[in-house]
Protein backbone atom coordinates (compact mmCIF):
# COMPACT_ATOMS: atom_id res chain seq x y z
CA UNK A 1 0.00 0.00 0.00
CA UNK A 2 2.79 2.84 0.85
CA UNK A 3 4.59 1.45 -2.48
CA UNK A 4 1.80 2.87 -4.27
CA UNK A 5 1.11 5.83 -2.53
CA UNK A 6 4.75 6.97 -3.22
CA UNK A 7 4.59 6.24 -6.18
CA UNK A 8 1.72 8.26 -6.88
CA UNK A 9 3.32 11.44 -4.85
CA UNK A 10 6.64 10.64 -7.21
CA UNK A 11 4.40 10.81 -10.51
CA UNK A 12 2.80 13.85 -9.43
CA UNK A 13 6.16 15.66 -8.65
CA UNK A 14 7.45 14.24 -11.96
CA UNK A 15 4.47 16.07 -13.86
CA UNK A 16 4.85 19.22 -11.65
CA UNK A 17 8.97 19.29 -12.58
CA UNK A 18 7.99 18.95 -16.04
CA UNK A 19 5.42 21.45 -16.41
CA UNK A 20 7.84 24.15 -14.73
CA UNK A 21 10.27 23.13 -17.12
CA UNK A 22 8.37 23.47 -20.27
CA UNK A 23 7.21 26.95 -18.75
CA UNK A 24 10.40 27.95 -18.38
CA UNK A 25 11.91 27.06 -21.40
CA UNK A 26 8.94 28.68 -23.27
CA UNK A 27 9.15 31.85 -21.37
CA UNK A 28 13.01 32.40 -21.71
CA UNK A 29 13.80 30.55 -24.89
CA UNK A 30 10.86 31.45 -27.46
CA UNK A 31 9.42 33.98 -29.41
CA UNK A 32 6.02 33.46 -27.44
CA UNK A 33 8.27 34.31 -23.91
CA UNK A 34 9.39 37.69 -25.55
CA UNK A 35 6.30 38.71 -26.42
CA UNK A 36 4.79 38.42 -23.22
CA UNK A 37 7.85 39.35 -21.31
CA UNK A 38 7.40 43.06 -23.42
CA UNK A 39 3.59 42.88 -22.84
CA UNK A 40 4.32 42.56 -19.26
CA UNK A 41 7.40 45.77 -19.46
CA UNK A 42 4.81 47.77 -21.87
CA UNK A 43 2.11 47.93 -19.01
CA UNK A 44 3.95 48.51 -16.73
CA UNK A 45 5.63 51.43 -18.62
CA UNK A 46 2.24 52.77 -19.72
CA UNK A 47 1.20 52.79 -15.49
CA UNK A 48 4.17 54.67 -14.83
CA UNK A 49 3.26 57.01 -17.33
CA UNK A 50 -0.22 57.39 -16.30
CA UNK A 51 1.25 58.38 -12.86
CA UNK A 52 2.99 61.38 -14.25
CA UNK A 53 1.76 64.42 -14.63
CA UNK A 54 3.81 67.01 -16.91
CA UNK A 55 3.47 69.96 -14.20
CA UNK A 56 3.46 68.24 -10.90
CA UNK A 57 5.36 65.52 -11.84
CA UNK A 58 5.05 61.54 -10.48
CA UNK A 59 2.04 61.32 -7.85
CA UNK A 60 0.75 58.17 -5.84
CA UNK A 61 -1.55 55.74 -7.30
CA UNK A 62 -3.96 56.37 -4.61
CA UNK A 63 -3.81 59.98 -5.13
CA UNK A 64 -5.19 59.85 -8.30
CA UNK A 65 -8.25 61.42 -9.67
CA UNK A 66 -10.58 59.14 -12.20
CA UNK A 67 -12.77 61.54 -14.33
CA UNK A 68 -15.82 60.22 -15.59
CA UNK A 69 -14.22 59.55 -19.26
CA UNK A 70 -12.44 56.57 -17.16
CA UNK A 71 -8.69 59.18 -17.55
CA UNK A 72 -6.69 59.96 -14.63
CA UNK A 73 -6.03 63.00 -13.33
CA UNK A 74 -3.31 64.38 -10.93
CA UNK A 75 -5.15 65.77 -7.81
CA UNK A 76 -3.49 68.93 -7.85
CA UNK A 77 -4.30 69.57 -11.13
CA UNK A 78 -7.72 68.78 -10.52
CA UNK A 79 -8.14 70.62 -7.82
CA UNK A 80 -7.14 73.48 -10.02
CA UNK A 81 -9.80 73.00 -12.41
CA UNK A 82 -12.31 72.63 -9.84
CA UNK A 83 -11.34 75.54 -8.12
CA UNK A 84 -11.29 77.63 -11.38
CA UNK A 85 -14.49 77.20 -12.23
CA UNK A 86 -15.79 77.81 -8.70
Amino acid sequence: MNAIIIEGVLFAALLCVAVTLVVFVVRHYTAAGRVIEQTRNRKEIERVVNLTCEIHGTQEERAMVRLPSGDVMCPECYREAIGGQA
